[in-house]
């Protein structure tokens, strides 16, 4: 009898599981960098924030070594070496931010070609972010008299301030500070340059991916993130003001003034991996190192 009722018990703690599963109670655990690509899920976020983990970009790599989260924002190209590597399981189930870069100066009358008679700024020397800005230079017939390299945007941001005659490549929302310091600064989109030379409309830049063995015990539980992740893109373009809350709230940004002008230009969209498939490989002929020295195998791709 007492195995018999241990076994009843057993039964329904097992149904019960699979309810909660069913019911979209599971705790989808995601991991980002603090930053634009933050934002693509800010809404998510602020609703329940204990699932969710902020961390440095520099050490993105090792959330996918540690095979934690169910769901990881990272940069496409990093994701796609470790996969390629065997290092990780993580697919790519969607791009979500599409290139947030911008050349900038303080010069008067500050214009692209003038890139063709100085001294051009880049940030992350060996980064696909800087072989994408060189490339779309070059096919719109812009060639730097000379270039140099900062470590990150916050570093050409602030060479942005101190030398009024520099010219930098910078990212969003740093450019955004910079602008409310000094409103001399004229910044141009890397993406207007990409799309002259590509058709595209920005760069596969961040991708949400997904882990393997998420989606083999919770295929449901995946497809249902996935909407709901696309729901929380969609509204930086069309409910702002609730991700301005949710970017100020988690200090994703530091207050609405910055974020209500830089969400906007962090070109965030979702789209599925099978779908920006053609997209990424754009991207990827553009420096093939960055992506481990070939094309993501189709398998990298999560999706029918």
């Amino acid at each position: 009898m007492k195995k018999f009722i241990s076994l009843i018990l057993t039964s329904l703690l097992a149904l019960s599981a699979l309810s909660a599963q069913d019911s979209g109670t599971y705790a989808v655990k995601v991991s980002a960098p603090n930053g634009a690509p933050a934002l693509s899920l800010a809404t998510l976020v602020a609703k329940n924030p204990e699932n969710y983990t902020f961390v440095a970009a520099e050490t993105i790599s090792a959330e996918f070594a540690n095979n934690n989260a169910d769901f990881i924002i990272a940069p496409i190209n990093a994701g796609a070496k470790l996969y390629k590597m065997g290092k990780s399981t993580y697919k790519l189930a969607a791009v979500v931010t599409w290139g947030n870069l911008y050349f900038a100066s303080q010069k008067k009358n500050f214009k692209l070609k003038d890139i063709k008679k100085a001294e051009l700024t880049l940030f992350g020397e060996n980064t696909i972010n800087s072989s994408i800005a060189l490339a779309a230079l070059e096919k719109n017939k812009i060639k730097p008299k000379s270039v140099n390299y900062l470590a990150g945007a916050a570093n050409t941001q602030a060479l942005l301030l101190s030398d009024a005659d520099s010219i930098v490549l910078t990212a969003e929302p740093a450019l955004t500070a910079a602008k409310m310091k000094n409103q001399n600064i004229t910044a141009y989109p890397l993406n207007a340059l990409y799309k002259k030379a590509t058709g595209f409309d920005g760069f596969a830049q961040a991708g949400l991916f997904v882990r393997a063995e998420t989606v083999e015990k919770n295929p449901q539980i995946v497809e249902d993130f996935l909407v709901r992740a696309e729901e929380s893109c969609k509204k930086c373009s069309a409910n702002l003001s609730e991700v301005v809350s949710a970017a100020v709230e988690l200090k994703i940004l530091p207050n609405a003034k910055i974020a209500e002008t830089a969400i906007p230009n962090c070109a965030i969209r979702f789209m599925s991996a099978k779908e920006a498939k053609s997209q990424v490989e754009t991207a990827a002929n553009i420096d093939i190192k960055q992506y481990g020295g070939a094309l993501p195998a189709d398998d990298f791709y999560y999706g029918k």
